[in-house]
């Protein structure tokens, strides 16, 4: 029960004083919207009052807009604006499965933070760090001796009839010195007399860790001089204590291998997931790249198996390992709980801590932190009537309208339960139907007190004249972390994650149901405070120090080298497939680009140049074969140089255009962009922010510029050409990325062969065609073929420079085939695949690499001006040019089967 408190004392520290109506913008002033009646005002400190100016504003909401000076609102416009910017282009994203428009959407975040007192958080620590020792321990207690339950303290209904009590894990595990819970969260509001309540904890894998992290280095850059003047606490050592505790925890110690498990890129917080592995350094593993051997965890990676000693777990227990929970899991790890129970990894949280998540048990905390703790609960809960028990029930149904009906059990294959429900949004009859369903099955169902929420100022950017911007008032619910400090106790992350609710009149802030965040900012003491306040830093572990002893007796001390970044295969294999897909799309989008040129050209294409198109146009999946006319292949017949009319140009040209952006296209440039990007999604890990803006916005403006204008049905050649040039610029940033922004290991090397067996396997393949198809016949007469082989190549500028206009058949072939010097030239690219697939089997006796390099042979084409008999005939080239193409697939075939055949068969590779 919340204890009654007149808010008259929490008040007592804002000192109330006449300002300067000056310091402020009157537009602001006039903006400001009042909260709803019966909500706690955080703008104002108190229940709504019917002030509205800074005299009746918080003390520390008045310092923080003082800030702004007399053009606050449209500096708060501006900043809007610009964190909305941010945040699509660092790639925050929140999955939101039922959304109409994809799954995934851009993280919803207010520009203005949530402001907690120092006297306020004080309460809610020490409230928040005695739940935490409360849980932890229920939790050595219902996995140990049980007394709870023999003493009728708990239900064993909410225990032993709750999916996340693990039965498998009973008896305490051999490692972490009996340590159950690492990170726990709660969610708190503030009910209208000030207090704080808790309304829910979480205790599996408690989602906000990341959310919350970039929040705050979004929302304090807009704001820098209130972020310091008004001291706020720095949350980067908690970051640094977790990491650090949960190497203590293990045998290994500072040397020991920490990995995020995460349920993969379609989960609704993969991005947190991602971010969190980044900036910890973390390696992000998913259930197919771990394996248990002998009662220890692995990691499958490029090297072989590495052993994980601690696994931060980011999915739910119920889905950790299919051996002895949910059999059809494919999320999980065959025979990880043996692993733990063996002592052998860490898994935090340990497994089992799911029945504390359940809303049935709050009310019976209080009795149960007085038998454990020895003291009574200092933050108290939202009322709540677990309907299992009879007269909790008749109680709780008596206030239905003005309660919120939540589940007791998780939703699962059993239980298909139903969303939380506001009875105040029922109407009677609605009522009368939840009570009976409640009736029929009590146990199933807790109701939870609905009491008005504090709520906090948030800036809405105005749509219009009509709707200008504003300060609104929006409910808000605050999630607070615990985590285990370097000394293994309690300590409360000086923060939270705030949710939002998405209109005035809801009453659950969720972000599945449109709801915003905010960032939060704690008021500490300036003697508290570290020198560099608010900077966020990674966490490192401690170095490895090695003495030696130098001549003279001089004791030289120095770090050892860092462990190695490992790949996991998946990691591998999409690197592989991130490599591959972005030469693809830059080789597509060229020769897109190419084709409208000659087509919209001075003069027409002739019919050899017209044929050689095609086919290339064809093979590369930029339109459909039957776009190839039986007439078009016959490559050299009679009348070659002779133009092709319009009349089977424009059809042409119409239908690649629309098929430039075609989603069930498997060739098209749009597809090849899109597989780049899901490949890139997979490791956003390895990735910098400014990597993934530059990938993600190349593929929305190439989408955005392939849709109809107004009043159109097609795009134009213009239009088409323009959204082909921007994907051209934006994929040099990618590629550029790649080759200075990435570090050269395993993963990197295999990327660079991805782009190297691409790049081999189409070069060799258009200007094998342009012979055959006799394009290249006569370069003095028709230059088309021969500027567009250079054009993609990529060679137009560096041909011109040593060749000046001339039309040398033997000098296109030394640029583009044989040159050392040219990145593009195909031996260029030939003698950099033999030397990675040399790296490849490097570990191997000399026999077996041999054995290994005879199959994917590569030719040798250093020197190939042997082969072209007269200088407008090239016909001997062919026959190595197709051992050329045919040796890029073999290659990729056998980096296929040395680093991807283990793959997990149920998993799903971007490649094709």
């Amino acid at each position: 029960m919340i204890a009654p408190i007149a808010v008259s004392a929490v008040r007592d520290d804002m000192k109330r004083e006449r300002i300067d109506p000056g310091s402020f913008d009157t537009a602001l002033i006039a903006s400001v919207r009042p909260g709803d009646a019966g909500h706690f005002s955080e703008l104002l400190g108190e229940v709504r009052g019917m002030e509205s100016g800074p005299d009746a504003w918080a003390p520390h909401w008045r310092q923080f807009f003082e800030h702004l000076g007399p053009t606050a609102r449209h500096e708060l416009d501006r900043r809007a604006r610009a964190l909305a910017r941010q945040v699509r282009d660092n790639g925050m994203t929140y999955n939101i499965y039922a959304d109409q428009d994809g799954p995934q959407r851009p993280w919803s975040l207010d520009l203005l933070p949530f402001i907690v007192t120092r006297q306020s958080w004080q309460e809610i620590e020490a409230g928040v760090l005695q739940r935490a020792r409360l849980c932890e321990s229920i939790m050595a207690d219902i996995y140990g001796e049980q007394r709870l339950l023999r003493d009728a303290m708990i239900p064993p209904a909410l225990v032993h009839g709750h999916s996340g009590y693990l039965r498998e894990m009973r008896g305490r595990p051999r490692c972490d010195l009996q340590r159950y819970l690492h990170i726990v969260a709660f969610d708190l509001v503030r009910c209208p007399d000030g207090r704080w309540a808790v309304v829910s904890q979480r205790t599996q894998a408690p989602s906000g860790l990341g959310y919350l992290l970039e929040n705050r280095l979004l929302v304090s850059t807009h704001f820098p001089s209130a972020f310091e003047s008004m001291a706020i606490a720095p949350i980067a050592s908690a970051y640094q204590a977790l990491v650090a505790s949960l190497k203590n925890a293990s045998p290994a110690g500072h040397r020991a291998h920490v990995a995020l498990l995460t349920p993969g890129p379609y989960n609704e917080t993969y991005f947190e997931h991602a971010y969190l592995a980044r900036h910890l350094g973390l390696t992000l593993v998913e259930g197919h790249d771990l394996t248990v051997r002998e009662d220890r965890l692995y990691l499958r990676t490029l090297g072989g198996l590495e052993q994980v000693d601690v696994l931060l777990k980011r999915l739910d227990d119920e889905f950790l390992d299919p051996l002895e929970l949910r059999p059809d899991s494919t999320l999980g790890v065959p025979g990880l709980l043996q692993a733990v129970r063996a002592g052998q990894v860490i898994v935090a949280n340990t497994p089992g801590s799911g029945f504390l998540e359940s809303p049935g048990l709050m009310g019976f905390l209080p009795a149960i932190s007085e038998t454990l703790l020895g003291q009574p609960l200092c933050l108290p809960a939202m009322d709540s009537w677990w309907c299992g028990e009879a007269a909790a029930m008749e109680m709780g149904l008596a206030q239905l309208r003005v309660s919120v009906i939540k589940r007791t059990y998780p939703r699962s294959r059993d239980r298909p339960g139903f969303e939380t429900t506001l009875g105040g949004h029922l109407s009677t009859e609605e009522l009368g139907i939840w009570e009976k369903r409640i009736r029929a099955e009590p146990d199933a169902f807790t109701l939870q007190r609905f009491i008005p929420i504090s709520q906090t100022p948030v800036w809405q950017v105005g749509a219009s004249d009509q709707s200008p911007s504003g300060l609104m008032q929006r409910s808000a619910m605050l999630r607070v972390f615990a985590v285990r400090g370097d000394g293994h106790e309690w300590q409360v992350l000086p923060g939270g994650l705030l949710r939002l609710t998405a209109t005035t009149l809801a009453g659950i802030a969720s972000m599945q149901r449109g709801g915003s965040s905010a960032d939060v900012w704690v008021q500490a003491d300036m003697h508290d405070m570290a020198r560099d306040v608010g900077r966020v830093v990674p966490a490192l572990s401690p170095p490895v120090v090695i003495s030696t002893v130098a001549p003279g007796g001089l004791k030289i001390q120095e770090s050892a080298r860092p462990r190695m970044r490992l790949i996991t295969s998946r990691a591998a294999e999409n690197l592989f497939w991130f490599g591959r897909y972005t030469e693809r799309s830059e080789n597509s989008v060229r020769l897109a680009r190419l084709i409208l040129h000659v087509l919209g050209g001075e003069r027409p294409p002739t019919r050899r140049l017209w044929s050689w198109l095609l086919s290339v146009a064809v093979h590369n999946g930029l339109v459909p074969e039957e776009m190839q006319p039986a007439g078009s292949r016959d490559a050299a017949g009679a009348g070659g140089l002779d133009p092709v009319p319009a009349i089977r140009r424009r059809p042409f040209e119409r239908m690649l255009i629309a098929h430039l952006n075609d989603g069930e296209h498997v060739a098209s440039v749009g597809f090849n962009l899109r597989a780049m990007q899901q490949a890139a999604s997979v490791i956003r890990e390895r990735l910098s922010i400014e990597q993934w803006h530059v990938i993600t916005r190349c593929v929305t403006t190439f989408g955005d510029d392939c849709r109809f204008s107004p009043g159109r049905q097609e795009l134009s050649a213009v239009q088409a050409l323009q959204a082909l040039s921007s994907a051209s610029g934006a994929l040099a940033a990618i590629t550029g990325a790649q080759l200075d922004r990435m570090t050269r290991d395993e993963g990197w090397q295999l990327l660079a062969l991805g782009r190297h067996i691409e790049r081999l396997g189409f070069l060799s393949d258009v200007l094998c065609r342009a012979i055959s198809h006799g394009a290249l016949s006569r370069p003095q007469d028709d230059d088309a073929a021969f500027l567009g082989l250079l054009a993609l190549y990529d060679s137009t500028i560096t041909y011109r420079a040593q060749h000046q206009q001339s039309r040398s058949l033997l000098a296109l072939i030394d640029l583009l085939v044989s040159d050392p010097e040219n990145p593009r030239s195909l031996a260029w690219v030939a003698t950099s695949l033999r030397k990675r697939l040399q790296g490849m089997f490097r570990d191997q006796h000399a026999a077996e690499q041999e054995e290994r390099m005879r199959g994917p042979f590569i030719p040798d084409l250093s020197d190939v001006r042997h082969l072209i008999v007269k200088d407008d005939q090239a016909d001997g080239l062919s026959h190595l040019l197709e051992q050329a193409r045919a040796a890029s697939w073999r290659v990729s075939d056998l980096v296929d089967a040395r680093y991807f055949s283990h793959i997990h068969e149920t998993d799903t590779s971007i490649g094709s």
